[in-house]
Formats: C-alpha cells, sequence, structure tokens
C-alpha cells in the first residue's frame, strides 16, 4: 500500500484517496503544504470562504522510528495575513497520520449549512465524515472528552475550538498530546483555526491501531544513523530540558522580553515569570517534564498543576510567558497558566491573544497588570463580547477597535516575544520569510557580521526542519536530515540537494504571497522608537531585505546550524 492523500471535500461532504505523487516523495510538513497551496488554491481568495483550502501534512520522517519526528504541518491562506501560511504542532496525530498512510490531508469547500459541525474518522479500514452536533460550539477540552468517550484510546484528535468556529483570526487548530483528553499542542500562529472551521469542520479522529511504523528503504543504514543521531543529541546539551519557558532571565537580559505592550523590553519582575518557578513547584505539586508525542526524546513540555495540585496546562512556554506576562506586566505565573488553559481551551494564539491584550491594556481597556481582568475578558471570547472578540482577532483587531496607531504587528501578524529592534537578523525574518513576524520562521540570537545571510540561512534551515517532521527543539543539521532521507529512500542526495529542498519550500511561499499582494510592513515606530535598555530600533535597509531573497552559497556556517524556534 503506497503513500496517499485524502481530499475531505466539506462542500459536498464526501472523501477520497488519492495516490501521492512520486514526484513529491521528498516533501513532507511545510514543504508539502506549500506545494499543494501554491498549485491548487488562488493565491486572492477569501481566507475564509471555500476557495481557501487547509492542509494537514506529517513530516517526511513522520510515522517512522525517527525520534521527536511527528510535527504536523497546518498549512492554508491566512486569515491574518492574507498570505500563505503553515503553523506547526506536536501532538500524536502527526505520526499516526502517517502511519496510516496518509502524507496529507486536503480539506476543501466549505459546508452548505453554516450551523452544522462535521468529524472526520480515519483508522486502518478507511474514514468517515459525520455530523457531529454534539460538539457544537464546545470548548476543545470538554470536545476532547466527548470524543475519547466514542473512540479507543489509540486515537489522536485535531479539534477546533469556539474561536475557529466563529471565525475569530487569531484561531489555532489543537492536536491532543500522550492524554487523548489533553488538546494542549497547538498549530497557533496565522489565525488557521479561524479556516479549520470556517469549512464546519470541528474535529478529526486519527486512530492507528494495528498499524505498524513506517519501513526505510534501507533499514540498515536508518538504523545506524539513528543510533548516532540519538546518542549526539543525549550526550550534548538539552537546551530544553525544562521546557522554553527557563529562558526568561536570557531573554529579560538581551532586552527581549516585551513589557508594557513593548514600550519596554525589560521586565522589572522577570524573577516571578523564570520557569524556574516551575520546576521548583514540580515536588510540591506534582506535575513535570513529559513529551507529547511517542518517540520523543527531548522531553521539553512542562505539565503545570495550580497549588492544589491539580492539572492547569501543559506547555507553559516563553511565549505565553512573554506576550500574557510581561508584556501585560502580569508578574503571576499561576495567573499566566490559567491564561493559556484558556487559550487552549477557546483556541486561540497565545502570542496573538497576548498581544492584543497588552495593546487594549496600553488603549486603556484595562489596567497594565490587572490578571483577573484580563481571564475575565478571555472568558467572554466564545459568549459575544465585542472588546473580548477583537482580541480574539488579534492584535490589529484591536488597534482598529481603539483607533490606536502604535501597533505591535507586521504584516497583520503579532510579533512574537523575540523583539527585532534587539535582534537584528531575526528583525530580518519577520520582514522576508512568508511566515510574517514568526520567530518558528528563523529565529537568530546572535547575527554575526551579516544579519542577512544569517536570517537567510536560518530560515532555509528551519523550512526544511518543519518539513521533515522533526522538532526544532531537537535542533536536526541538514545533514542529519540528508542520511535519514537518505536511507529513508534508498537515495543519494547531497547536502546541496537537500539544502535545496528548504529553499524550493521558501520559493514557494514567496511566489504565493507575491500573487496574494502580502505586504510584510513594519511598523514606523520600530525604527523611530529605541529600546530602552539598549538604545537599539531596526535598521535594516532595502539592500539587507533583498539580499535574504537572493540565494548565497552554502556556507560552512550552514553546514554546522541547527534548526531553532
Amino acid at each position: 500500500m503506497g503513500d496517499k492523500i485524502l481530499r475531505v471535500n466539506m462542500t459536498d461532504l464526501t472523501v477520497k484517496e488519492e495516490p501521492f505523487p512520486e514526484e513529491w516523495k521528498f516533501l513532507g510538513g511545510r514543504g508539502l503544504s506549500a506545494k499543494i497551496l501554491l498549485k491548487e488554491v488562488d493565491p486572492t481568495c477569501d481566507p475564509l470562504g471555500p476557495d481557501n483550502k487547509v492542509v494537514l501534512a506529517p513530516g517526511v520522517l513522520s510515522g517512522s522510528v525517527a525520534p521527536t519526528s511527528g510535527r504536523m504541518s497546518v498549512g492554508g491562506k491566512s486569515p491574518l495575513t492574507n498570505g500563505i501560511k503553515e503553523a506547526n504542532s506536536g501532538g500524536q496525530a502527526g505520526q499516526k497520520m502517517a502511519k496510516l498512510g496518509y502524507r496529507a490531508m486536503i480539506i476543501e469547500g466549505k459546508a452548505k449549512d453554516p450551523e452544522k459541525r462535521y468529524l472526520v474518522s480515519l483508522n486502518k479500514d478507511g474514514y468517515a465524515i459525520t455530523e457531529c452536533p454534539e460538539l457544537k460550539g464546545l470548548r476543545t477540552y470538554a470536545a476532547a472528552e466527548k470524543l475519547s468517550e466514542k473512540f479507543n484510546d489509540k486515537t489522536a484528535f485535531v479539534l477546533c475550538g469556539p474561536a475557529g468556529e466563529k471565525g475569530f483570526s487569531g484561531a489555532s487548530v489543537a492536536l491532543t498530546d500522550e492524554g487523548a483528553t489533553h488538546p494542549a499542542r497547538h498549530a497557533a500562529r496565522g489565525g488557521l483555526g479561524a479556516a479549520f472551521g470556517s469549512k464546519g469542520l470541528k474535529a478529526v479522529a486519527v486512530d492507528d491501531s494495528g498499524t505498524k511504523p513506517r519501513q526505510p528503504q534501507d533499514q540498515a543504514a536508518f538504523k545506524d544513523y539513528l543510533k548516532t543521531f540519538t546518542k549526539e543529541f543525549k550526550e550534548g546539551t538539552n537546551l530544553f530540558e525544562y521546557g522554553t519557558s527557563t529562558t526568561v532571565p536570557v531573554a529579560n537580559m538581551l532586552s527581549t522580553f516585551p513589557t508594557r505592550n513593548r514600550h519596554e523590553m525589560q521586565f522589572e519582575h522577570a524573577d516571578k515569570l523564570d520557569g524556574k518557578n516551575l520546576v521548583e513547584n514540580f515536588e510540591t505539586r506534582g506535575g513535570g517534564m513529559h513529551h507529547c508525542m511517542t518517540g520523543c526524546i527531548v522531553s521539553c513540555s512542562n505539565v503545570v498543576h495550580n497549588a492544589a495540585g491539580e492539572y492547569v496546562t501543559s506547555a507553559l512556554e516563553f511565549e505565553t510567558i512573554g506576550l500574557c506576562g510581561s508584556n501585560c506586566c502580569i508578574d503571576d505565573l499561576d495567573k499566566v497558566a490559567i491564561m493559556d488553559r484558556l487559550c487552549d481551551e477557546l483556541g486561540l494564539d497565545t502570542i496573538e491573544t497576548g498581544g492584543a491584550i497588552g495593546l487594549a491594556m496600553d488603549c486603556g481597556a484595562l489596567e497594565f497588570g490587572d490578571a483577573d481582568g484580563a481571564i475575565a475578558l478571555l472568558e467572554k471570547v466564545d459568549k459575544g463580547d465585542p472588546l473580548a472578540e477583537a482580541v480574539a482577532k488579534g492584535v490589529c483587531a484591536v488597534a482598529e477597535h481603539f483607533n490606536a496607531d502604535r501597533v505591535p504587528a507586521i504584516g497583520g501578524q503579532g510579533i512574537p516575544a523575540w523583539e527585532p529592534r534587539s535582534l537584528p537578523a531575526t528583525a530580518l525574518t519577520y520582514m522576508t520569510s512568508a511566515m510574517g513576524a514568526d520567530h518558528t520562521a528563523g529565529l537568530v540570537i546572535a547575527a554575526g557580521d551579516d544579519p542577512s545571510k544569517s536570517s537567510q540561512e536560518a530560515q532555509l534551515v528551519n523550512a526544511l526542519c518543519d518539513s521533515s517532521g522533526f522538532c526544532q527543539f531537537q535542533g536536526p543539521k541538514i545533514e542529519n536530515i540528508r542520511a535519514l532521507y537518505n536511507a529513508m529512500y534508498a537515495a543519494d542526495l547531497s547536502f546541496e540537494d537537500v539544502a535545496d529542498l528548504g529553499w524550493q519550500c521558501m520559493q514557494d511561499e514567496w511566489e504565493f504571497n507575491k500573487k496574494a499582494g502580502y505586504d510584510p510592513a513594519l511598523p514606523e515606530w520600530m525604527r523611530t522608537e529605541k529600546v530602552p535598555s539598549n538604545d537599539m530600533a531596526i535598521t535594516a535597509t532595502e539592500d539587507d531585505v533583498a539580499r535574504v531573497f537572493e540565494r548565497m552559497p552554502v556556507s560552512d556556517e550552514l553546514r554546522n546550524l541547527k534548526a531553532v524556534g
């Protein structure tokens, strides 16, 4: 049984299999999503209309025994940027979908009755699409609970929260992790949850019972290389042993910890938000570190309990702490954890939402530091409150609500915690990547002497990582991916061949955005308003930007560069 594409038409409620093109065998995840969207979607279409498509694509190595290789890419035209978008997530669905032989699921059309919600289910015996009125409007945890009663414990779920059902452009797509009732992993950036929900699709259930891992064509080479690759990772320094939350002190030191809607980039109470506090609480509260997918060797996800020892959320990451915490001057990790859980329940991107709440505070809707007010506002997202709905639509919607002119967004998308004024190469990533202001597209902390080169190389490696199925936190290099692709398909790809796959992904995305009229407009205030703690502003020139779009020769730095996000 060969690889397949599953095509779900929400207009006529049909599901059908198609053979996976042989010439695409080295495409997966983000690279495959970009190729499908460029081929099949009119870049000028309405992101919430029937002509947009949502692509669920595991990586090239997903479903195999390669460690930490089961990431899922969710792709489509973004309701936030009006350009192409890929949002990448852990969880169980990517591995399971790949083990069933599906290299991608393409969701197209739109349900004729906007009041109805549907469920697509997959297993080794086939697939089905059914109406699921009992899930309509449910928050993600409640929906996962109901679904878990219907399916066995081998089933993973991909879910749309109320924000996505309502078409709010800050909406995410939720995926369950090792606990089938914990939809705590999110393909968050770009508002793709709204594109997903606009189809009338509420959930996808993926059951891999009775399947085996995908088998490489050169099993001996695959097995031997995995031993080396895994050993190198385990003997090296795991930067995410306690998750990304422990990077708070470094970010604060580097003036990239947003505070008071980015008027400052260092927070006077950063120590209270340091993830080490979460780690210290494990002994008394419970929780701890775990992995979000079977086969993960990073285990970066913290399971956060409250003072009563009750589960609250997983994982509480740096970006959430930065945007929902310091950006709003909220210095209580327990309150930030509640905000994170609410965003997961509603199906909202915590970066976009934290940026939107911070802007609302700057506009006087709430006081900076008002954690209870922020939590109360989030509770109203699915209850018809105008300000809460503006927050759920993102930073630019809040700016329009208040007629604000100092907007922390680039190209329609809220800026992540990693500050472009303090990080010159990251600024170029935000200005040139088809993903817009997205740190996972090519985060660069130390730019060296050539920020344009550093940005381009980081973008290329990350695009390739997002296509492979690997997690960026595992830090794979191009050479690691090359060796495993060759063993998987008994191929003879060179380093340059594999680097070209990453570059082609970027080119496909840029071409889509050019046709879509995507405008990565940089807020002028980011050039004129300097970060108080380091006196930096964005200084990138037109030539700096143009050089990112021109392929540079393969360098020693590129050969040794690890993916990072």
